[in-house]
């Protein structure tokens, strides 16, 4: 993607008026509180970007060697990202669903390690600036969260939600 244009990191259904999709897509932002579609067609173009990459290592004719080296790089870093589980092959990317990519976003792992009371407010937190990824700062509600720092995600320390007793803070947290 290093033409040197600007395009777009999504691509739009291809039909715009499929009542079944849009109602589809709606359960889905109001599930994962995102902010328009647009950031579930980037998820979705994401996601297909894995299974062509996949069905090219697949059915690539390579030597064996130099495509199961490739494979086995590809699979490391959806292990990494949380979306693979250990014992998964690469047929199994073919099989991913969008859920799994949806639920390794910074908004939905902080919304379901308690942060948060709704997915929507986990995404006021990050964006204001009251979340932190280890020692790091992340404001992008979209980030990709690795199986690694899901234990580091945390409220800054000088926020004012790192109070336990904060009106807003999550029930039980």
């Amino acid at each position: 993607m290093a033409t040197g244009k600007n395009t777009k990191g999504y691509e739009t259904p291809n039909h715009p008026w499929q009542g079944e999709r849009i109602a589809e897509e709606h359960g889905l932002v109001d599930t994962y509180g995102l902010k328009n579609k647009e950031e579930l067609w980037r998820v979705q173009s994401q996601l297909r970007s894995f299974r062509r990459e996949a069905r090219d290592l697949l059915g690539s004719a390579q030597s064996a060697e130099a495509a199961s080296e490739a494979g086995q790089a590809f699979l490391s870093r959806l292990k990494r990202i949380g979306v693979l589980d250990e014992g998964d092959e690469l047929d199994d990317v073919l099989s991913l669903e969008i859920n799994d990519l949806l639920e390794r976003r910074l908004q939905t792992v902080a919304y379901r390690k308690g942060l948060a009371n709704t997915t929507s407010q986990a995404r006021q937190f990050i964006v204001h600036g009251h979340v932190t990824v280890g020692d790091a700062r992340v404001t992008r509600p979209s980030y990709t969260v690795e199986v690694a720092e899901e234990d580091d995600i945390e409220f800054d320390e000088t926020s004012e939600l790192a109070d336990e007793l904060h009106p807003e803070r999550a029930e039980g947290q």
